[in-house]
């Protein structure tokens, strides 16, 4: 048997759409064998199709046919922590570990960059499944059909809050709500803001993030559809984050806190539910993850 455990992951970091992410201590876990049939389970009773078109079973096999192998079925099983239509990467997760997994019951025969690859092509871009796969903050560029990366651990100085609303939001809607043009102003502020995130978390110039995060391309667009979100933002600043920003698509906003303020999430989790406009939302306290999806085999 396999078993396969993948970090969440918080993609864009504000200004790095589409190229920036990094990995949470918050992880799904599943299991895999070869079958002479699909059989796929849930063992935290979180609702997950349960034939051809399961995101973990799609990706698993993207890799038999990839390998030229006949796929006669599958037995999967998933532990669903990370929730789902939150923007905390719940289906790179999937998609991570369906590639995993079928590598890992074929013998390893695809190299971690094409893993890597395949997994881009399924999702569209690599914001999250490669922290996912990798671990750590990673910046990643999509070109003609290869992925591109390089990886940082995170200094176990920070921590990062999570603020995850009861409600969930579509990445294909959260996508719909971005213009189709941009100007070469905003352009020019997110390309700057996003490679001094990069030399900020690679410097240790934490100090820094308040303003790399800051993002002219989608965040704007996309507070609209989380309610209380243009709220949040200052709420978690007035109590101290260094950084704050809509983690992937959302509707979750994370801010990024010094692991040494300890009473960081004591204070927001006690002033959060008085707030009308913010209590829907709940906070998790979350490490960096710097080592990635990890493989089993048992």
């Amino acid at each position: 048997m396999i078993t396969v455990t993948v970090p969440a992951t918080s993609a864009n970091v504000g200004a790095g759409f589409d190229a920036l992410g990094l990995a949470l201590s918050m992880h799904n876990v599943f299991t895999f064998e070869e079958c002479d049939h699909i059989d796929i389970t849930s063992v935290d009773g979180t609702h997950v199709p349960a034939g051809n078109n399961n995101l973990v079973y799609r990706s698993a096999r993207a890799v038999y046919d990839q390998l030229g192998i006949p796929l006669p079925g599958l037995r999967i099983t998933q532990k669903n922590d990370i929730p789902m239509a939150r923007g905390l990467g719940s289906s790179s997760a999937c998609i991570v570990a369906g590639i995993l997994g079928a590598n890992a019951l074929l013998g390893g025969r695809l190299t971690r960059r094409q893993m890597l690859t395949l997994a881009t092509a399924i999702e569209g871009h690599p914001d999250n499944v490669a922290p996912a796969m990798l671990g750590g903050f990673v910046t990643s560029v999509y070109d003609e059909g290869q992925v591109y990366t390089v990886k940082k651990d995170i200094d176990e100085a920070l921590a990062f809050a999570a603020f995850v609303p009861d409600f969930p939001l579509l990445t294909a809607k959260a996508r719909a709500a971005l213009p189709q043009m941009v100007s070469h102003k905003d352009a020019v502020y997110n390309l700057s803001r996003a490679a001094l995130a990069t030399a900020a978390f690679c410097d240790g110039d934490y100090e820094l993030l308040g303003v790399a995060t800051k993002d002219a391309l989608h965040q704007s667009y996309r507070l609209p559809l989380i309610p209380g979100g243009d709220e949040l933002f200052d709420f978690a600043l007035d109590l101290g984050a260094l950084a704050v920003y809509i983690s992937g698509a959302g509707p979750t906003i994370m801010a990024v806190v010094r692991r040494s303020d300890k009473n960081f999430f004591e204070r927001a989790a006690a002033a959060l539910p008085r707030h009308e406009t913010l209590k829907a939302f709940t906070v998790h306290r979350l490490l960096a993850d710097n080592a990635g999806a990890a493989v089993q085999v048992t």
